[in-house]
């Protein structure tokens, strides 16, 4: 019982000895943070799970195909940023993210059934190509050698397009029209061929709770910084419809352009809304 007594007196003297050399007002490692405040809301975020969904409850479906424009202004803060920074992440930085290291599995197909491997998966997000270098021998001599080099933040840029598929449906038993997200696509331009290639689709239940946890930049609040969750659950995003279901599964682009395109978009987009308002006009 001594020596413990001993012990005790021998920690207390080291607490003491510690809290007089921690002079106030003088930083300690761990007091340096980016912010006035710790962020927790975020970081303890839930996703709003989807409520129990009958077959027999739904009366009307109808399965849309939707593109998001990242040249949009509403859509920015879901394209920026296109560099690393520790305070936020662009949504493709998000999926490539979990991608890699596993939280996601990238598909190849919109019906979720072949899976990319890691090898392909990291090839499409990583640029990788040799370059020159020239350095000089002694005698002056110029010496041009080729070294490897693999930059995997240059597709930040590149990620200008996403495809939603997602199904728009009646439940009776609460008489509401609700839409639910199936998959997400990410699209790459490219500059060469001026056009865009489809990179991989994930199932978008699997992100949620990922996107829960990430801050989206607000500009009018930097304290009331929405997640991405709550840009997609809430709708804060401009698309233009590209497809839905027909008996000839084509797209819009394959049957009609330009003006008339955006015009077929809008008449689908009605014809949801219509149904609804028909149900209820008495």
């Amino acid at each position: 019982h001594m020596n413990k007594a001993i012990q005790i007196v021998i920690v207390f003297i080291f607490v003491a000895a510690f809290n007089m050399n921690a002079q106030p007002g003088v930083f300690q490692p761990g007091d340096y943070k980016d912010g006035i405040y710790d962020k927790e809301n975020t970081i303890n975020r839930r996703f709003i799970p989807y409520t129990h969904l009958r077959e027999g409850d739904v009366a009307w479906e109808k399965r849309i195909w939707r593109d998001l424009d990242m040249k949009e202004k509403i859509n920015q803060q879901l394209y920026y940023p296109t560099e690393i920074i520790v305070s936020r992440i662009s949504f493709f930085q998000l999926l490539s993210k979990y991608i890699l290291s596993g939280q996601l599995i990238a598909f190849s197909d919109e019906e979720f059934i072949v899976p990319l491997e890691g090898s392909i998966i990291k090839d499409k997000l990583k640029k990788c190509d040799s370059i020159s270098e020239v350095s000089f021998d002694p005698d002056g001599n110029e010496i041009t050698t080729s070294r490897w080099f693999c930059d995997s933040t240059a597709i930040f840029a590149q990620v200008q397009k996403y495809r939603l598929k997602e199904d728009w449906f009646f439940d009776k038993q609460k008489s509401v029209l609700e839409v639910r997200i199936i998959g997400v696509c990410a699209y790459q331009y490219n500059e060469e061929k001026d056009g865009y290639v489809q990179l991989f689709w994930v199932y978008f239940p699997a992100c949620r709770p990922l996107l829960a946890k990430h801050e989206v930049f607000n500009p009018k609040n930097d304290s009331e910084r929405r997640t991405f969750e709550d840009i997609f659950w809430k709708r804060q995003f401009s698309s233009k419809i590209d497809k839905e279901t027909n008996v000839w599964d084509r797209r819009i682009e394959t049957y009609t352009r330009g003006i008339d395109a955006l015009l077929e978009s809008d008449r689908i987009k009605n014809d949801i809304f219509r149904w609804e308002h028909d149900l209820w006009h008495f």
